[in-house]
């Protein structure tokens, strides 16, 4: 959504889209940092020690040995405790309630620090033509990931479940991504409202679009690994004992459990899907070196391709070490650096609108 600088007021116009876009920039780097927590949360099993929904009193930490009590009597109650963290006793509790308190806390601190730039550049009137929608519709996603949350968190209270619903736990990523995503695209666009109209080689838009679209499944898969802890399987690469299609891959019924559920074909799809990512960036890349000179474009391109590399070596070296939650949380953090390199690229490749001639 370009806007006419060329008037007056075009100075201030220009001021006030940066630093809409700084804000935005920086909440995107709140949610970058939310990602991970979550991660570190999930592979430490403590995103079940809190099972109250509390969004103002929440915010407080425990404050008394009879809360603290009365949180881990709450916790014994559910399956993971019975069955998993039996006899842990409340110290054990404490270290798995500061993690999940800690990522509560810090969505807490993303909507502040949303809503209270959104009124102070509202108020002001800094918000630039036809931003307004945009910046509503963050603030609804917002609230919308922390129902999300909730509704994940609550999945894994119910009888004989240890975790969270992996579906719920993908929807809860994807829309962190989703909310990421727009964030970032909205600040470059108020950054560079005007594409690039220099010429680029013909294939490159749609191989940085395929690296892109592959990149959002090889996550979304990632997610169900994660959520039916596939990784901890076939800890070796690239055969998977010793085949390149695990045995098994196909087996539940109906068939399209088997994408979702079934650890075999999970994790071949996972390391299909990245491996299928790292070849098109590449590839991409080349084009991009060969047939541009250097600056923004090219740059761009061959950055994703970076990462992309970056994010597959440690996705093998977390498989290979049997995902030390370390390791696991530096593997979804930066799952977000792809996400932010594919939206770099493709901005950088944006078409300039066709001209109307003048009638």
């Amino acid at each position: 959504m370009p806007f006419d600088s060329r008037g007056p007021t075009g100075h201030d116009q220009v001021a006030h889209a940066r630093a809409v876009a700084r804000w935005l920039l920086f909440v995107a780097a709140l949610v970058w940092i939310m990602v991970a927590i979550g991660g570190a949360t999930r592979l430490t099993g403590s995103g079940l020690s809190i099972m109250e929904w509390a969004p103002i009193s929440g915010m407080l930490p425990p404050l008394s040995d009879a809360e603290w009590n009365r949180l881990y009597d709450l916790y014994r109650t559910i399956p993971q405790y019975q069955l998993v963290n039996q006899g842990f006793g409340l110290e054990g509790f404490k270290q798995i309630f500061w993690l999940e308190w800690i990522h509560r806390f810090w969505g807490r601190l993303i909507g502040l620090a949303y809503v209270a730039g959104l009124a102070w550049f509202w108020a002001r009137g800094r918000i630039p033509a036809g931003y307004k929608p945009r910046l509503l519709l963050l603030l609804a996603l917002g609230g919308l990931q922390g129902a999300v949350g909730w509704f994940m968190v609550a999945s894994g209270f119910e009888a004989d479940r240890t975790a969270v619903s992996p579906y719920r736990l993908v929807i809860h990523l994807g829309l962190a991504f989703l909310l990421f995503g727009v964030l970032v695209w909205t600040a470059m666009t108020l950054l560079r409202p005007r594409p690039d109209t220099a010429p680029v080689p013909p294939a490159l838009r749609p191989l940085v679009h395929a690296t892109a679209g592959l990149a959002v499944l090889a996550m979304l898969a990632g997610g169900f690994v994660a959520g039916i802890r596939a990784g901890f399987d076939y800890n070796t690469f690239p055969l998977m004992e010793g085949r390149l299609v695990p045995q098994g891959y196909w087996v539940l019924e109906p068939g399209w459990r088997n994408l979702t559920a079934n650890i075999a074909a999970v994790q071949f799809n996972h390391r299909l899907l990245a491996t299928l990512t790292l070849a098109v960036a590449a590839w991409a890349s080349v084009v991009a070196v060969r047939g541009l000179p250097r600056g923004r474009v090219r740059g761009a391109v061959t950055g994703l391709a970076i990462a992309i590399g970056l994010q597959y070596g440690l996705g093998v070296a977390t498989l290979l070490a049997v995902v030390p939650p370390w390791l696991g949380t530096l593997h979804q953090g930066v799952a977000v650096l792809v996400l932010a390199g594919a939206l770099l690229a493709i901005h950088a490749l944006r078409r300039a609108p066709p001209q109307v001639a003048p009638g």
